[in-house]
């Protein structure tokens, strides 16, 4: 495990963020058009996943405010290397007025908060992705930060894998390549055979 848990979390909750533009439909399918941060009871359902402690207004400014850190954060994915990126994070480490503090809180024990618990909700997920991205500019990983390889997919990744050699996102691009690199492989022993 490169990083610890809350950085893994907190990293793993931003690509789950910027992603969720583009997100998982009413029919299970990915739809473009779906934006789970638009429904209330949607939002709820996404935001419950990543169990945040702390203040929490649960109304429409909350969800306009989250919906606008999607590409604030989706451009630490994009950033042109490492110079960038320190740019990028220090703007949202400002933004938030981040003062990083150690806090034991449920069963998690020390780790890092940089913001009071009575942040604004987006101001929190914000730092708290500012603050993983620290770890991964310190650790010398920022190859970590990666967008999905298949040719019809845009969605971000951080791959945590031992070796760096995830490629692909969650949303199944993984498993169409492989399937599609399949066929192309038998459909070619196909042509052969006939040839």
């Amino acid at each position: 495990m490169p990083f610890t848990h809350d950085t893994e979390d907190a990293l793993t909750s931003a690509v789950a963020l910027v992603n969720s533009v583009a997100s998982t439909g009413p029919a299970g399918r990915t739809d473009p058009e779906h934006d789970v941060l638009l429904d209330p009871q949607e939002f709820e359902e996404f935001v419950d996943q990543w169990e945040w402690t702390g203040a929490r207004d649960h109304d429409e400014a909350e969800r306009r405010a989250v919906r606008a850190l999607r590409p604030r954060l989706r451009a630490l994915w994009e950033a042109d290397g490492e110079d960038e990126l320190v740019v990028l994070v220090n703007d949202l480490l400002r933004a938030g007025r981040a003062l990083p503090q150690l806090v034991r809180h449920d069963e998690w024990d020390y780790h890092l908060h940089a913001t009071s618990r009575d942040a604004p909700f987006a101001t929190r997920w914000m730092v708290e992705a500012a603050m993983a991205m620290v770890d991964v500019l310190r650790a010398g990983e920022i190859w970590r930060l990666k967008i999905c390889a298949a040719d019809d997919c845009d969605d971000v990744l951080i791959d945590l894998s031992k070796n760096r050699s995830r490629r692909f996102c969650d949303a199944g691009c993984g498993n169409r390549a492989n399937v599609a690199a399949y066929r192309a492989r038998r459909k070619s022993g196909d042509d052969a055979a006939r040839g």
